[in-house]
């Protein structure tokens, strides 16, 4: 049985509900909840947490699942408030033990310190920026795909940890153009594609 620990890292803050991210979150649990195969686990950012639970939840998963919107290009306070946490906590009880380099020769070996090696993640992002401001010739992201740009630390964040990536998803055009029955399609066969095939 694959266990699975969700995070929904979406901010109720200013003109943000939280919505989009929290749909996601709960179809995500449903999807895995609603399958004999699998066990789950759910954690909502706005919500008071453990931090020492929360390195088990860690610990615990093979697959952690980020849903996460991007806020001036970077995830959200409270959710960077919730890994710096979470992941202070779990310094040598779960999560990583050191930076991975000796004394004996410190310029070598950074960032295989990760206690979390054999398990996966998979990354969910929600943007206002249109697909296109990410291929298109002389737009915004100057044709830098979302994870190569701007989520390439999150993921290097996730690889010090040992933990290795699953196929992401990102929705674009959130604010202005949402189309969330749309986007729940595409999300669940991507949950099909990714965990079931």
């Amino acid at each position: 049985m694959k266990k699975i620990f969700i995070i929904n890292g979406g901010q109720k803050f200013g003109h943000s509900g939280g919505k989009f991210n929290e749909t996601i979150a709960q179809e995500t649990f449903n999807f895995f909840k609603n399958n004999p195969n699998f066990e789950v686990q759910i954690t909502d950012v706005n919500n008071e947490y453990d931090p020492a639970k929360e390195v088990e939840k860690f610990v615990w998963a093979d697959v952690v699942i980020y849903h996460t919107p991007i806020w001036w290009f970077q995830i959200p306070h409270a959710f960077k408030q919730y890994i710096d946490v979470v992941f202070t906590e779990g310094h040598a009880t779960g999560i990583y033990h050191s930076d991975g380099r000796s004394s004996e020769n410190p310029t070598i070996n950074y960032g295989t310190g990760g206690m979390l090696h054999g398990r996966k993640y998979m990354l969910t992002t929600s943007w206002n920026a249109p697909k296109e401001a990410f291929t298109l010739p002389d737009e915004f992201f100057q044709q830098k795909n979302v994870d190569e740009g701007v989520m390439f630390g999150f993921h290097r964040m996730n690889a010090f940890t040992g933990m290795a990536p699953l196929q992401g998803i990102h929705f674009h055009d959130i604010e202005k153009n949402a189309d969330v029955e749309r986007d729940l399609v595409l999300y669940n066969k991507h949950l099909n594609n990714i965990f079931l095939n």
